[in-house]
């Protein structure tokens, strides 16, 4: 217990006043943060109508082989692809751009939970925009679904489902991890297209570095689960590819949301 005379009184303030308040409320201040910004509002918005648009003009412009569930669904890879990484970016630099970090740690001074509420409320905000997706693509398929729409290149439904859903968490944690890592919108959103990309030429046009593309370099080997998304997928993923993805994930999810993580619990928040 810590006194503080105010006024002639005296106030007690728990240490662990933050222990008070659950994980799950965290999440929900952390996801309102997003959605009272008008920059995350908008990104949102954007996500769900190109997530729709993308899936309605495969729907209406492939050929009718094309026109199956898998194939509907990873339409919708490419806007969710790019845009759900910007979005874990801006849960984190927002804050702190804006100086709200500071109220933040104040009233939970034990920043690992606010770093632990950070990476929840983006695979809840993931999965939000993944459920969307399903739902457009199921009903699409059930409209426009040529033969076989439902299994095809033996990829069901729930394998296309679990695919593409795994595909964007680990693109938003990867955002989120990048946020951490720099605390700065423009450096983070920057350097999260420009470095993979380069990382993915240099791999695929060096012999020499082809073979180890898919274990080091992480858009070659979500290249191996159907080019980022399940469409062209051959069933599920064999164990290398399972393994390619870890050992990617490793070096472009894991490390960054680690040296992220403890970058925010040094930082002088000022």
């Amino acid at each position: 217990m810590t006194s503080t005379s105010t006024t002639g009184s005296t106030v007690s303030l728990p240490e662990d006043r933050d222990a008070h308040v659950p994980l799950a409320r965290l999440v929900k201040v952390e996801m309102r943060k997003m959605l009272d910004t008008r920059a995350g509002f908008w990104l949102l918005v954007v996500i769900a109508l190109l997530t729709v648009a993308a899936i309605g003009l495969f729907a209406v412009f492939a050929p009718d082989q094309d026109r199956t569930f898998d194939s509907f669904l990873g339409g919708a890879a490419t806007p969710q692809g790019f845009l759900l990484p910007v979005l874990g970016v801006l849960l984190v630099t927002s804050e702190w751009g804006q100086r709200a970090a500071l109220a933040t740690f104040t009233l939970v001074p034990v920043r690992a939970r606010v770093v632990a509420a950070k990476v929840l409320a983006a695979l809840v905000i993931g999965t939000a925009a993944v459920l969307v997706a399903v739902v457009v693509a199921a009903l699409v398929t059930a409209v426009r679904g040529g033969s076989n729409a439902w299994d095809a290149a033996g990829t069901s439904v729930l394998d296309a489902t679990w695919m593409f859903a795994l595909l964007q968490a680990l693109g938003i944690l990867q955002g989120l991890a990048f946020g951490m890592l720099f605390l700065n919108s423009a450096a983070a959103i920057v350097v999260f297209f420009v470095v993979p990309i380069v990382s993915s030429v240099v791999f695929n046009l060096v012999p020499a570095l082809q073979d180890v593309a898919p274990w080091v370099d992480l858009g070659s080997a979500q290249a191996e689960w159907g080019g980022g998304g399940p469409v062209g997928n051959q069933g599920p993923p064999t164990a290398e590819a399972w393994a390619q993805l870890g050992t990617a994930g490793l070096i472009w999810i894991v490390l960054p949301l680690v040296l992220g993580g403890l970058r925010i619990l040094r930082s002088e928040v000022k």
